[in-house]
């Protein structure tokens, strides 16, 4: 498992084991109390390609037919925030709602993947909060205004490896305030992540860092200035947000 950190002025990648962190090709400080720290987001993505629809369980909540072929769309990198950071609730907006996902990191610069050999340019795995205006999305028909607000994609906090993390019944979960809203499994995904890398790269060219969010199941709901949200992963940990 791998963060990203800052301690005082310097930022580094570490590895995090029993507590402690252990920083990628060290620093004069040696190791770390977790405690010490501040996470920081763990990617720089040059885009966030977003999944619309990608959880069997939340078409059937809206009694929506399952898509032939995936439903993308963007967030830009401005929207990123990490473990800990606060989401801004903007004042245009009269309702924002979580979206609890579970999110790939790309590891290799990439383009014309095919699903057999998506596995090689996935750096690892990590928690994704896909937060959104959802009057406005409503209200314009299309999407990039109400998912593109500064702090809603909210990322983190950790990366856990392919070979650490089994994609195929991973539990996926959000809680405001402590109480479950959103509980399933990523079994119940349309589109598997091969697949999505398949269908992206098509399109797209991937860059080291770029993130793709897999979609979120059933039970998505409103956010509160004041709430505490977590998105919990599991085999990932937990991203913990306040809404200010």
């Amino acid at each position: 498992m791998i963060g990203r950190f800052r301690s005082g002025d310097t930022i580094f990648y570490g590895e995090i084991e029993g507590g402690r962190v252990y920083p990628n090709g060290g620093t004069s400080a040696g190791t770390f109390e977790l405690s010490e720290l501040r996470v920081l987001p763990p990617s720089f993505p040059s885009k966030i390609v977003c999944v619309g629809l990608n959880y069997k369980d939340h078409a059937e909540e809206f009694s929506m037919e399952i898509p032939e072929s995936p439903v993308l769309f963007l967030k830009p990198p401005s929207a990123v925030i990490g473990h800990g950071d606060k989401i801004i609730y903007p004042a245009s907006s009269t309702r924002v709602d979580f979206e609890a996902e579970l999110a790939v990191v790309i590891g290799k610069r990439c383009k014309n993947i095919s699903a057999e050999k998506a596995e090689d340019v996935i750096a690892g795995y990590t928690c994704f909060n896909d937060v959104t205006a959802r009057d406005l999305q409503r209200k314009d028909g299309q999407w990039t205004r109400a998912k593109s607000f500064d702090t809603f994609a909210a990322l983190g906090p950790y990366i856990v490896s392919t070979e650490e993390f089994d994609i195929s019944d991973a539990k996926i979960s959000c809680r405001v305030n402590g109480e479950t809203k959103q509980s399933s499994s990523t079994s119940n995904l349309i589109f598997d992540i091969p697949y999505l890398i398949e269908f992206i790269t098509e399109i797209m060219t991937l860059e080291v860092g770029d993130v793709i969010a897999t979609g979120t199941p059933s039970g998505v709901g409103e956010l509160h200035r004041g709430d505490t949200v977590e998105v919990e992963v599991q085999g990932i940990g937990t991203l913990r947000n306040e809404v200010v």
